[in-house]
C-alpha cells in the first residue's frame, strides 16, 4: 500500500546513475548524465513551492523511470521535460544537444501555456490532445508524463492552496490513473488513486489505515495459516508456484464502500469497511502458464471454489493486456479468499505494463512480442488507434477530452466476432459500438444485427460470450438515435462528426431548393442570379458565401422568404427593409410547396407526435434548433404554433419517396401466451420491421399492443393493418395519430 512521501527523501543524480548503471551502456549513462547537467543550468534559480531547487523534481521523475528500467532516451527526457516549459530554451536547442527523439519527447509532455484561449479548462484540453497526440507517436510520452505526476502527486503537500491540491488530485483520479490503468502500469495506477484520495479526504485516508493496520494485526494469524497451507498443497503436488498474501490499496476499499448494491438503493445503504474487507486476498506466482492452471487446480482442491466467480482472462485478456486466473475459494471459518494465478512475466508486466521488458518500442507487427508481451503489446496499439479516431472526429479539444475520458472505465465485457476473434467493449456497449469497434466504416454501414444468431436491435446491450454479425448496407449511414444508447467515445465521436458534416451538407441543399422555392416568384433561382445580384444578398445578411447563405436558410436561421423579397420590385429600395409577410403566404403555403422525397436526412425531422407517412397531408415548422419539423396537417401539437405564421412551410410529398418512415398502430388482443409471437411473425413474413412493441393489460381478458413500425406509405401501412385484422387473435387494429 501506498502513503505519501516526504518531501525530504530528495533523489539525486547519484541515485539515478547507481540505478541505470545496472541496465545501460556507460556512453548512455554519460547522455543522460548530460541532460542532468543541461538541466540544471537551465533551472538554475528556480524553486519550487516545497522550498528545494526545481532540478530536483526532474532528477525524482527520472529515477521513477529508471526503477521501470526506460531507455536512457526517456530518461534524458525525464531530466528535460520541464525546460521547454519553464526556462527560455528551445526545442530546437534540444535537437542539437540531444537529437530530435530527446527534443520530440520535451515537447511532447510540454504545456501550450502560451496558448491564446479563454479559461483554464480549454488550455488544459488543448494541451492534452496535444500530448496524445505525441503519444501516438511514441508512448514515451505518455509514461514520462504519468511519471511527472506521480511525483507532482507525491510532493502535492507542499502546494499552498488547498483549492489546487483538491483540482490536481481529481484531474489525476479522472485522468492519469485510468490512464496508467489502459497501459497496463497497476503500481503507479494504485499509487496515483491513493495520493489522489489522501489529498481530496485526508481525513478518511488516515481513518482508513488506521483501521486496515488493527485488521491486518487482527487477521495475522488466519492469513498466514492460509498461505502456509496453499504452499504446503502445492508443493505436494509438484507445482511450482509461490502463493503471498496480496494488500488491497486504500482507495479501492473506500470505492467498494462508497459503492451500493441495487438492493441496498431503497434503504440508502452503504457496505460498512468490515463487509467490505471480509475477505482474505492473494496471489499465487507460477512460472509459467502451464503451472497457473495447475496451481488453480490445486487451491480448488483445497477449499471449494465459488463457480460462478471464476474468470480466466489469461484465455481472454483484459483492455490493458492483463492476464491472470481469478478465482474465489470459501476458506477457514467460512472467510472468502479471492486468489490471482499468474506467471512471473504475467506479474512483472501486470505491474509495470507497457513499460515492462521494453514494450514501448515495439512495431506495430505484434509478432515481435510473443505471449502476455504480445497482448499488452497489441491492446495498447488498438487503443491508441481509437484515441487517433476520436482526435480525427472531435470538433475541438474540449470534445475530444469528452471522448476520451468516456474510454477510461471500462468493466469489459467480452464478445465474439462470427470468425471468433474476440472483442473488450465496455459495460453497456451495444451492437453500434461493437460495429465502429470493428472498423469505423462498418459502424457507419451498420443496418442490423445478428447475436447469437438471432436478429435483435441495435441497441442492444451486449452480454459476454455472444457472437455478434453486424450486417452492413451501402445505403446505410449513421443515425442522431444512436446517440442515445452507444457508450464509447469511439462510436460517438465518430457518429458526432458525421452528423455534423450531413446536416452542413443537407442544410445547404434544402436551403437551395427552399429559396428556389420563393424565388421562382419573380422567375429567378439560385442558379441563375448573376454576381451582382448574389453581392446584394451576401452584403445585406452579412455572408462570405452563397454556400453559408443556403445552409442558414436550411438550419432555419433565415426564412428563404425573406430573401427572395430582396428583389421585389415592390419592396422599399432600401436593403434593411422588406415587405411584411402575410400569414396566409405561410400557413395556406404558396403555390410553390417544397417536395419531400424522405432522403432529406437528419436536416429534416418527422414529428414523433404524428408520424406522417408518404400519402398524409402535411406541413412543415422550421427552427434553428431542429431545422425542419414536418406534421401532419391534423396534428393536435400545431395548433400552438400556428400564431409563428413566419415559420411554417408548405411541403408535398414527391411522387415517388424513398425509403421507409415510422408509424406508430394500436391492436388489441386478447390476454393469453402466443399473441406476441403470432403477431411478430405476421410481421416477418410481411417484411415489415418493428422498431418498438409494448402490451399492457386493458382488462383482465385483453391486452393494448402498441407498435412501432416501418412503412413505404399509407397504401402500405393499409395492406399491413389488413393482413393484421385477419388474425384470430386481433379483435381490432388502428394507426396512433397525434
Amino acid at each position: 500500500m501506498s502513503a505519501p512521501c516526504s518531501l525530504i527523501n530528495r533523489i539525486l543524480i547519484s541515485d539515478v546513475c547507481a540505478l541505470i548503471e545496472k541496465y545501460l551502456e556507460p556512453q548512455q549513462v554519460k547522455e543522460v548524465y548530460h541532460a542532468y547537467l543541461f538541466a540544471a543550468e537551465a533551472h538554475d534559480g528556480q524553486i519550487r513551492q516545497s522550498g528545494e531547487a526545481y532540478i530536483f523534481h526532474p532528477l525524482a521523475v527520472a529515477y521513477i523511470l529508471a526503477k521501470l528500467q526506460m531507455d536512457y532516451q526517456t530518461l534524458c527526457a525525464a531530466i528535460l521535460h520541464d525546460v521547454i516549459e519553464d526556462t527560455e530554451t528551445s526545442k530546437s536547442l534540444l535537437v542539437a544537444a540531444f537529437g530530435e527523439t530527446v527534443a520530440d519527447l520535451v515537447d511532447g509532455v510540454t504545456k501550450l501555456t502560451r496558448m491564446p484561449l479563454d479559461n483554464r479548462e480549454q488550455t488544459q484540453a488543448a494541451s492534452f490532445q496535444k500530448m496524445i497526440i505525441a503519444m501516438n507517436h511514441d508512448l514515451r510520452v505518455i509514461i514520462i508524463k504519468l511519471a511527472d505526476r506521480l511525483h507532482n502527486m507525491r510532493t502535492i503537500s507542499a502546494m499552498k492552496k488547498r483549492s489546487s491540491q483538491i483540482r490536481i488530485a481529481k484531474e489525476t483520479l479522472e485522468i492519469y490513473a485510468p490512464i496508467a490503468r489502459r497501459l497496463g502500469m497497476d503500481s503507479i495506477y494504485r499509487e496515483l488513486q491513493d495520493l489522489s484520495f489522501s489529498a481530496i479526504y485526508p481525513y478518511r485516508y488516515r481513518t482508513l489505515i488506521h483501521h486496515m493496520d488493527k485488521l491486518a494485526s487482527k487477521r495475522g494469524e488466519l492469513m498466514r495459516s492460509i498461505q502456509t497451507a496453499m504452499e504446503q498443497h502445492l508443493t505436494r503436488q509438484q507445482v511450482e508456484a509461490k502463493p503471498c498474501i496480496r494488500e488491497r490499496h486504500y482507495y479501492s476499499i473506500y470505492q467498494r464502500m462508497k459503492h451500493r448494491k441495487a438492493s441496498d438503493i431503497k434503504d440508502n445503504r452503504r457496505k460498512t469497511f468490515l463487509q467490505v474487507t471480509n475477505v482474505a486476498t492473494f496471489r499465487i506466482i507460477t512460472n509459467d502458464v502451464d503451472n497457473c492452471y495447475r496451481a488453480l487446480g490445486v487451491v480448488h482442491g483445497l477449499y471449494k471454489p465459488v463457480e460462478e466467480k471464476f474468470r480466466d482472462h489469461i484465455a481472454v485478456p483484459k483492455s490493458n493486456g492483463y492476464q491472470s486466473l481469478h478465482t474465489t475459494l470459501m476458506g477457514p471459518q467460512g472467510m472468502p479468499i479471492c486468489v490471482q494465478i499468474r506467471s512471473s512475466e504475467m506479474h512483472e508486466i501486470g505491474e509495470r505494463g507497457i513499460s515492462a521488458f521494453g514494450l514501448y518500442k515495439l512495431g506495430e507487427n505484434p509478432e515481435q512480442a510473443h505471449d502476455c508481451r504480445q497482448v499488452i503489446r497489441q491492446q495498447a496499439n488498438n487503443w491508441l488507434r481509437s484515441l487517433v479516431d476520436m482526435q480525427k472526429n472531435a470538433i475541438d479539444s474540449m470534445e475530444f477530452l469528452e471522448h476520451f475520458k468516456m474510454d477510461l472505465f471500462p468493466n469489459e465485457v467480452y464478445v465474439f466476432t462470427p470468425k471468433g476473434k474476440i472483442l473488450q467493449l465496455p459495460s453497456g456497449a451495444t451492437a453500434v459500438d461493437f460495429a465502429y469497434a470493428v472498423h469505423s466504416n462498418i459502424g457507419d454501414k451498420c443496418s442490423a444485427v445478428k447475436i447469437d444468431n438471432q436478429y435483435m436491435p441495435l441497441s442492444t446491450p451486449l452480454v459476454s460470450g455472444q457472437t455478434v454479425d453486424i450486417l452492413t448496407n451501402e445505403w446505410a449511414r449513421p443515425n442522431p438515435t444512436w446517440l442515445n444508447f452507444v457508450v464509447t467515445g469511439r462510436a460517438i465521436a465518430r457518429i458526432r462528426r458525421f452528423l455534423r458534416k450531413m446536416q452542413h451538407e443537407e442544410a445547404q441543399e434544402v436551403g437551395r431548393r427552399m429559396l428556389n422555392q420563393e424565388l421562382a416568384a419573380y422567375q429567378l433561382s439560385v442558379e441563375t442570379l448573376d454576381s451582382e445580384q448574389q453581392k446584394h444578398l451576401l452584403t445585406h445578411f452579412k455572408f462570405e458565401t452563397m454556400e453559408t447563405l443556403l445552409t442558414e436558410i436550411g438550419f432555419g436561421n433565415i426564412i428563404a422568404l425573406i430573401v427572395a423579397r430582396q428583389f421585389d420590385p415592390l419592396a422599399n429600395k432600401e436593403p434593411s427593409k422588406v415587405l411584411p409577410l402575410t400569414q396566409e403566404e405561410h400557413i395556406e403555403g404558396s403555390n410553390r410547396p417544397l417536395i419531400i422525397k424522405g432522403t432529406e436526412g437528419v436536416l429534416m425531422t418527422f414529428a414523433r407526435c404524428c408520424r406522417p407517412i408518404p400519402g398524409d397531408e402535411i406541413t412543415a415548422f422550421v427552427s434553428s434548433s431542429k431545422g425542419i419539423t414536418v406534421h401532419t396537417k391534423s396534428c393536435k401539437n400545431i395548433a400552438e404554433y400556428k400564431h409563428q405564421y413566419e415559420k411554417w412551410l408548405a411541403v408535398e410529398w414527391d411522387a415517388e419517396t424513398e425509403g421507409t418512415f415510422f408509424v406508430d398502430i394500436r391492436l388489441d388482443v386478447p390476454n393469453r401466451p402466443g399473441v406476441l409471437a403470432t403477431v411478430a411473425t405476421t410481421l416477418y413474413k410481411l417484411e415489415v420491421n418493428i422498431d418498438q412493441m409494448s402490451s399492457e393489460p386493458r382488462d383482465g381478458l385483453n391486452s393494448i399492443m402498441k407498435l412501432t413500425i416501418h412503412v413505404r406509405n399509407r397504401d402500405h401501412l393499409a395492406s399491413i393493418m389488413r393482413q393484421l385484422r385477419h388474425l384470430d387473435v386481433v379483435t381490432r387494429v388502428q394507426r396512433i395519430r397525434g
